[in-house]
């Protein structure tokens, strides 16, 4: 069967992927997929591998064994800027806008990148509406508040019609009031532009309220998958955060 769906998009096939620094391993043997408009949350104890798994997936980090396929091209060992431009678009952590630029400047250089013109900005009003970024519209980004800074680097990525988005913890740094703006997004992301979505989250009630399906990742390696109420209420989900390490990835942050 075709990995092309019936809305043009791709399934992300994840087979058997595994990421070594040196003698240590970070993750293996790592399988999942997430069809066109899904949406599948990934957890896990700090240094469990999670953003690592997307630098790897995205482009960003080669993989030791294993195979990212999008559709049926595949993606590891690509660049981030090739995977982009087919469609497979990550955010960070931290915010991911252009210096010096202003918030139009910024999402119309994002709409370039895709091959779009100014017009296609109509279609992410009501998300720049929503956040507050229109009435920053010739502000420079780098002097907004980081809620603000952070929604328009999400905004960013949405711009560019991506067939998958891997987003690594779009709730981090964001104030309480503020994460109701990510359940906007991914849903808007799914619903509007028809994308599948990975979510890498420590907020577990962004989590329950967003994702139908998650897995867990811990010491590098699967451990659990299936509805949130389910996976959470595990023994050894519940012990895995509990005696999580201290660094997240540290070493994919050094890489």
């Amino acid at each position: 069967m075709s990995a092309l769906s019936s809305n043009g998009g791709e399934t992300l096939r994840i087979e058997q992927i595994a990421k070594s620094f040196g003698g240590l391993t970070v993750f293996q043997d790592i399988s999942f997929e997430i069809k066109p408009g899904a949406l599948l949350g990934v957890i896990g104890p700090n240094g469990a591998g999670k953003t690592t798994m997307i630098n790897t997936i995205s482009g960003r980090l080669h993989l030791s064994s294993g195979r990212a396929m999008l559709g049926n091209t595949r993606v590891d060992g690509q660049s981030v800027f090739d995977n982009a431009k087919r469609g497979l678009v990550r955010s960070f952590q931290q915010t991911a806008n252009f210096s010096g630029y202003t918030v139009e400047d910024n999402l119309t250089s994002a709409l370039r990148f895709s091959g779009q013109d100014r017009s296609s900005l109509s279609r992410l009003t009501p998300l720049l509406d929503r956040f507050g970024l229109i009435e920053h519209w010739n502000r420079n980004a780098e002097i907004l508040p980081y809620g603000l800074q952070k929604m328009l680097g999400l905004t960013m990525a949405l711009a560019t019609k991506p067939r998958m988005l891997l987003l690594d913890e779009p709730a981090a740094g964001l104030e309480k009031s503020e994460r109701t703006n990510v359940d906007i997004y991914v849903q808007y992301a799914r619903d509007e532009i028809g994308c599948g979505v990975m979510l890498v989250e420590h907020d577990m009630d962004l989590i329950k309220r967003l994702c139908r399906e998650v897995i867990v990742l811990d010491g590098g390696r699967l451990i659990a998958q299936g509805e949130p109420a389910d996976v959470l209420n595990r023994k050894d989900v519940i012990d895995a955060y509990l005696g999580g390490a201290d660094d997240e990835d540290e070493h994919a942050q050094h890489s």
